[in-house]
């Protein structure tokens, strides 16, 4: 067996009230798959516990977190790596408060997130349309465009290391959704993105989605790599079937969109792999389970 490379940068646990089975379960599906380690990352709690509540941990949850992740870190020492990572929703507004939160932990990745789907957001930046309500033509474009420039400033806030799911209001405006009429909005994100040096994702969970197709589709993902963002894998992992999902195919994607290079995170430190030599270090699945719920 080759010497295992790769991380499986985005999961779940049961705290955020939409995943099922424990870090333990996570890692030893990471095993079979010879995958050096996972970086759990779930939600995180947001200020007042009232925001997106149905889909996250709550404020007093936060320690529990810290504990779980520390207790299959040990578990699983010297077969699997386990890391404390979290994925952290960008509201603007939230980032003293997220500064707060993330001083709490001893973390090794930090994950970025906007997610127009929450009613918070739409009301915020959707035209103020009900959860649940479709986007008309100017609608979808109002929120496509808040969503971009959320993710630079996402990117400029110095907060995370990794923007994840970076296309996903595709899927919040699928009837509307058109990456040629957006592209311009989404390059001068990329622009500012670029500059800041973070990394963002390609996850995997997409294929499940109602637009089926990998988070950033292929379009973004060649302006990612002509500006040299580096990218990381995640499968977005809501059961523990789904650890690893389609990585092979997610390597070819990036092959073929101009990338030479996929990362890894630990303390912070990105450590960039030969896509080649990160494919022929997996060990083949069957199949994965389907992706759950919220992102």
């Amino acid at each position: 067996m080759l010497t295992p490379l790769l991380y499986d940068s985005h999961m779940h646990t049961p705290l955020c009230k939409h995943a099922s089975g424990e870090p333990e379960d996570y890692a030893a599906v990471a095993e079979k798959r010879n995958l050096r380690g996972i970086v759990i990352t779930c939600h995180s709690p947001h200020p007042g516990d009232n925001y997106d509540f149905r889909w996250r941990m709550s404020e007093t949850q936060f320690d529990d977190y810290l504990a779980l992740v520390d207790r299959a870190s040990r578990a699983w020492a010297g077969r699997v790596d386990v890391l404390l990572g979290l994925e952290c929703d960008y509201f603007p507004g939230h980032e003293p408060w997220l500064t707060r939160l993330l001083a709490r932990g001893d973390f090794h990745y930090v994950l970025g997130s906007v997610h127009p789907d929450t009613e918070e957001y739409r009301a915020a930046y959707g035209d103020g349309r009900a959860k649940g309500t479709p986007y008309d033509r100017e609608g979808a474009l109002q929120l496509q465009r808040a969503y971009f420039g959320h993710l630079a400033d996402a990117a400029e806030s110095g907060l995370f290391d990794c923007l994840t799911h970076p296309d996903l209001v595709k899927n919040e405006t699928a009837a509307e959704w058109q990456v040629e009429r957006i592209l311009d909005d989404i390059r001068a994100a990329l622009d500012r993105i670029a500059r800041t040096g973070i990394a963002m994702e390609l996850n995997t969970s997409g294929l499940h989605k109602r637009i089926p197709e990998m988070l950033p589709g292929p379009a973004i993902l060649a302006e990612i790599a002509a500006r040299g963002i580096p990218m990381v894998l995640g499968s977005d992992s809501h059961d523990p079937g789904r650890v690893g999902a389609d990585f092979e195919r997610a390597l070819d994607l990036l092959e073929a969109a101009g990338h030479r290079t996929v990362s890894v995170f630990r303390r912070h430190q990105r450590t960039d792999i030969p896509i080649p030599a990160a494919r022929a270090s997996l060990t083949p699945i069957l199949a994965a389970a389907p992706a759950l719920g919220h992102d």
